[in-house]
């Protein structure tokens, strides 16, 4: 556990730059008077976050998959974990995939840009997921096509509307008890965006922590 004292005073000066840094976590839940985020906000190193007393948050870390839940204080972003002052924090690893972090490139076009597809002569998808049930990060309306990539007959067409998404552009399968196979490869599509993802042999089904089921269009 990274604890702060004084020089949490002076790491506030951080949060000037923080739209310029890559974000490494997302705020997978949000309790009581918190300032600063707010639930399915992505952050970056140096962002300050304030608790009040009896507030909580909940942040996954995309690089690590350290999850973390902080009840009090002053809590500050860190790359692979969080600096706190004055809270209490429980850290768990869990399943996800590191690759799944943003690139420079994704951070500055709003954490919105698809994961890289299969490279050629690859037969391997570059992101693997942990939970049965993704959460597909979306920026458009439409329907989204969830399919079976190495095996026909598994198939899904998912109408996106506004009231169906969380925070207006992430879509949660476990809202709509909606499973996939595990040890399946899929391709994800809406409109003119395309992504390839295996499910982990050993995924689970349900709400799980969301580094570990995450994918973005």
């Amino acid at each position: 556990m990274k604890r702060l004292g004084g020089a949490v005073v002076g790491l506030l000066g951080l949060t000037a730059s923080v739209a310029a840094q890559v974000p490494t976590a997302i705020v997978e839940d949000v309790k009581g008077k918190v300032e600063g985020v707010e639930f399915m906000d992505y952050v970056a190193p140096g962002k300050v976050i304030k608790l009040g007393p009896k507030a909580s948050i909940v942040l996954g870390y995309m690089a690590s998959c350290w999850r973390e839940t902080i009840t009090g204080g002053t809590v500050v972003i860190g790359t692979e974990q969080s600096m706190v002052h004055q809270s209490d924090v429980q850290r768990i690893k869990v399943d996800c995939d590191a690759r799944a972090q943003l690139s420079d490139r994704e951070a500055n076009q709003g954490a919105a840009t698809t994961f890289r597809t299969m490279v050629p002569g690859r037969t391997t998808p570059e992101l693997v997921i942990y939970g049965l049930s993704p959460v597909v990060e979306v920026r458009a309306g439409g329907t989204l096509v969830i399919e079976r990539a190495d095996v026909q007959g598994e198939r899904y067409a998912l109408p996106i509307k506004g009231d169906a998404l969380l925070r207006g552009k992430f879509y949660d399968l476990a809202r709509v008890n909606k499973a996939l196979t595990a040890g399946g490869t899929y391709t994800a599509t809406l409109g003119a965006r395309k992504t390839t993802f295996r499910i982990a042999p050993n995924a689970s089904a349900g709400p799980t922590p969301l580094i570990g089921r995450l994918v973005r269009l």
